[in-house]
This record gives structure tokens, sequence and C-alpha cells, in this order.
């Protein structure tokens, strides 16, 4: 498989581990079964994710995401409906990155429900190439996507770093995402972006109302209001629940109990991507996003970013998604100390 040298670094940075206690890191191996076009991902043995790029999906995701013990974080609908979920917005799967609008094409929405003319306004982002997939503690996979319009034009060149990693009671991915432009390109400020989860029932907010099924996206019907969702946002900036969204924050928190452990989901932001401290594009009923590109959307008095890219210029961005379970959810206080970790790599 081809390398690319301009990554070293990154992997190097990614190996320099400061998680949530990786004293004991267990091993990530790689399993590629290209007859389903995903990448299965084990720690320790252990089932943790898998990286879907097939062309019948929109954009490459990772689906599902599971904690150290197995418990299933990510919402299963559409590709895995589990009964008594909710069935509302079907672009939401697993974790993925993508965005609103570059150049008026909307990639965070495309999903097989829009139909009829407003396909002529979805972008796709397909998968092009596994550069590097490399077994060990961390597990480093890294891919070549490309973002294009709906007729097949390219407008950005992705290349992303996963660095997996994990132990008996945390797991942690560091995602490096590098765009390249291949046209002028303009990312547009807009609510939706740009890297995002859609969570199990049990971590939605439980004030969020109860939404009814789509017609047309699964005959389960309406959610399941019985079902004990219990989720709660914490950023580090102290906002807590619905007064979450739409904040600035170094890092936010999503934890709850889900049969009857504690489980904690924290996106960190790192201060060398465009926007920091990001927007949190945190909703009660399961979608959890990080959105730094859109400041007017957010914020009435912020001048609108429109970010901009000549052909040949590139922008990076970082995160790390740390997923724990136990007796409790991490600490503010252990969080910060993680977040300045992770800002200094």
């Amino acid at each position: 498989m081809k390398k690319l040298p301009i990554l070293t670094l990154v992997i190097c940075l990614a190996a320099n581990l400061s998680s949530f206690a990786q004293s004991d890191s267990h091993q990530v191996r790689f399993q590629n079964n290209q007859a389903l076009d995903q990448i299965d991902v084990s720690i320790g043995g252990k089932p943790f994710t898998a990286y879907w790029y097939s062309d019948t999906l929109a954009k490459p995701i990772l689906f599902p995401l599971r904690t150290a013990s197995g418990q299933v974080v990510t919402r299963g609908f559409p590709i895995d409906y589990r009964p008594g979920e909710r069935t509302d917005h079907p672009h939401q799967v697993g974790l993925w990155f993508t965005y609103e609008d570059v150049n008026g094409f909307d990639f965070w929405n495309n999903s097989y429900a829009i139909t009829g003319e407003r396909r002529a306004h979805l972008g796709w982002i397909r998968q092009d190439s596994v550069l590097e997939m490399k077994n060990g503690a961390p597990g480093i996979l890294i891919v070549r996507t490309y973002w294009q319009d709906p007729k097949g034009h390219r407008l950005l060149e992705e290349t992303t770093s996963f660095s997996f990693s994990g132990n008996s009671g945390s797991r942690q991915i560091d995602r490096t995402t590098t765009l390249t432009a291949l046209v002028p390109v303009t990312f547009h400020d807009r609510k939706d972006g740009l890297i995002g989860m859609r969570v199990a029932r049990a971590l939605e907010l439980p004030s969020t109302p109860a939404l009814e099924a789509m017609t047309g996206n699964h005959a389960g019907g309406p959610v399941d209001k019985s079902s004990p969702a219990n989720g709660h946002y914490l950023t580090s900036e102290g906002r807590q629940g619905d007064s979450a969204w739409g904040t600035r924050a170094r890092w936010c928190m999503l934890y709850g109990n889900q049969d009857g452990e504690t489980e904690s989901i924290v996106i960190f932001d790192h201060p060398r991507n465009p926007g920091y401290p990001t927007y949190w594009h945190a909703r009660g009923y399961g979608l959890f996003a990080a959105n730094p590109l859109a400041p007017s959307t957010f914020d009435k008095h912020a001048a609108p970013m429109n970010l901009q890219l000549k052909p040949g210029a590139s922008v990076t961005f970082r995160y790390r998604i740390l997923i724990t379970n136990g007796t409790r959810h991490p600490a503010a206080a252990k969080l910060d100390s993680l977040s300045d970790a992770f800002a200094n790599e």
C-alpha cells in the first residue's frame, strides 16, 4: 500500500497517547472485508467499530461504536435498526465528517431519503484508497477520499488518519483530516457540520420530546417513549444539558447510564483547528457534533467565517473522541488535563 511521508508526523503524534489511562493499552487489529466495503477494527480481541466506505453511502462512516465492555453507543438506524429507536434524520449514522454547504452543495443531509430535484444539490464523499493500515497500539488507518458534486466533479481531496487505541475501560479515536482544494472552494456558514455522531437512545437527553417515525424510513413505528433516555451534556465551560448547544468550548462530554453501566463520550477540539474553540451542535435527540466553521449561525453578533480555499490550498482538522465505561463518568478536571495534553501533541 502507498505511504505518505507527510503523514509520518501525524502517526508519531498519534502514538504519543495521552488518553484516559492507556497504561494497559490493548492491541488494535484491522480486517479489510472488501466484499462488504468495510474495515473491521478490534481492540484487545473485541469488536470496536468498522470503517464503512461503500458507494451506497453518501460518505464513509465509523459504525457502530462500542465501549470497552461491548455496549453500542451509536444509534443503529438506518443500517441496523433496533426496536424503539428514533427513525428521523437517516443521514445521521455512526460517526462522520461532512459539511452542509461546500460551494452550494450539501454533503451533510445526503441520504437515500432525499429524492427528486433536491438530489441535484447534494454532495458525495467517495472512497479512493487505503493508504496505510497498521496493527498495533495504537492501530493506524490512513485513507484518501474525494468530495464531489452530483455530476462527479471533484472539489476536495481528503486524507484522513485514524489512530485507534483502548484499554479495559476506554476506547479512543484520534482523527486528523486534511482537505485540499482541487477548485476554488468556500465553506459557507451553515449550522450542520463538521464532525458528528448519532448516539443510542439511552444517551439522548430525557427532556427531549419523542419524535415519531418518519414516513418511509422504517416500519418500526414511533420511538419507544418508555425507554430510559438519561443522557446529559457537559462542556469545558460548564454549560450543561440543552444549554450546551450553540456555545463554544474546548471539549464536550455526553454521558448516561445504559444497562447498568455509566458511559461517556467526549469530543476534544484542538487549538490548531480553524474556529477554535468550536461551537457545539449538540442536540438532545441524539445528534452530537462540533461545528467550527459557522460562527454567524450560532452567534448573531459574530462575523461569518465563510472559509475559502484556493486550488492546492489545504486545511487540517484534528479531533479526539474518547469513550469510557464504568461506575462514573470522568471528572471535568480530568478532561481539562486530557484536553491540555491533546493540545500539546
